[in-house]
């Protein structure tokens, strides 16, 4: 009897209850149960795989349907709205371009928060501004769920391979429970502090890593002006001071290196638009915090500048193809 105790317990060691509540909401940590997932672009369909790969049988929708096809040829369940996936699915992690599209997944007439379950357990991995994910989250409460910011960095080939890092914001008790499936589609998945620290975390991840592409596109644009080959300068710079992510794992200049953008005409990746809105919340929060931000805000109106001049669904490392197409003109 002691044992039969002890299991049921095991198997119910991730309950919730209100003060004042009789009703009991369990979700089991390590259950094989459906997973919603809402949004399947280029980052969201190879994450949702992953899932897949791991077991979880995969409840998801997109604002446009054909994007499910190749997901639902794996086996998934496509239904029509945010809505129907939380009727459905008490785990659904969210995965969309900005923050008025949470804001539409989640509030929306056909929103997850219209049908939602008491104790189901929404993440969200899109990069938004920290003040909506803390609405979010408040709005999630009311209807008796618990809501976590969860962004990404790592990009369509991290996320095809099950690399990517998750900086995790949220209630510390449900980073377990967070990180269960995360770690299905990560190789790093960090716990940031409350709800919208996730996010404070990708933006500052985000400038930095926009300041640097531009900062490599330079620099390997001089080079080459100076009668440099741009391998030769690549390999120098990745065994000097100057070493970096943009330089040796996503160099922005042709030919250097295969599997990135670059070689591929800028054709997938990080899109620049994507890159110019992550810009600009890094911006609007170094505003409300009255932090000085210089290279950021340069950054900021370089890709913003890139978006009005053909390059808005390129990748962000074609910078250095703006840089040298500016010099001609």
């Amino acid at each position: 009897m002691a044992a039969l105790f002890k299991g049921t317990r095991s198997l119910l060691q991730r309950c919730n209850q209100k003060q004042g509540d009789l009703t009991m909401v369990c979700r089991t940590m390590a259950s094989k149960t459906p997973v919603g997932f809402i949004g399947l672009g280029n980052m969201g369909t190879p994450m949702a795989q992953n899932l897949l790969k791991s077991g979880y049988p995969i409840i998801a929708t997109d604002l446009f349907p054909e994007s499910g096809k190749e997901l639902q040829d794996l086996g998934a369940q496509i239904l029509d709205s945010p809505a129907d996936v939380a009727d459905k699915a008490d785990r659904i992690i969210t995965m969309l371009p900005s923050s008025p599209n949470v804001i539409e997944a989640y509030t929306g007439p056909n929103g997850i928060l219209k049908k939602v379950k008491k104790g189901t357990l929404l993440i969200d991995s899109s990069t938004i501004d920290p003040s909506v994910a803390k609405e979010m989250a408040v709005a999630s409460e009311k209807m008796g769920a618990v809501f976590m910011d969860a962004p990404v960095s790592g990009g369509v080939g991290a996320a095809s391979l099950a690399k990517l890092t998750f900086m995790v914001g949220g209630v510390e008790q449900e980073f377990t429970a967070a990180k269960e499936l995360l770690g299905c589609m990560g190789a790093n998945v960090v716990y940031c502090g409350q709800v919208g620290t996730g996010q404070a975390a990708k933006i500052c991840n985000n400038m930095l890593l926009a300041i640097g592409m531009i900062g490599t596109a330079e620099t390997m644009n001089l080079g080459i002006r100076l009668g440099l080959d741009p391998a030769l300068l690549t390999q120098i710079l990745n065994m000097s001071s100057g070493r970096c992510w943009s330089s040796d794992s996503y160099n922005p200049v042709p030919g250097v290196m295969e599997g990135v953008p670059s070689a591929n005409n800028y054709l997938g990746g990080f899109g620049t638009t994507l890159m110019a809105k992550d810009l600009g919340l890094a911006q609007s929060t170094a505003t409300s915090t009255k932090t000085a931000i210089p290279l950021g805000s340069l950054a900021h109106q370089i890709y913003r500048l890139m978006c009005g001049r053909g390059y808005a669904n390129k990748d962000f490392s074609s910078v250095f193809q703006f840089l040298r197409e500016e010099e001609v003109q």
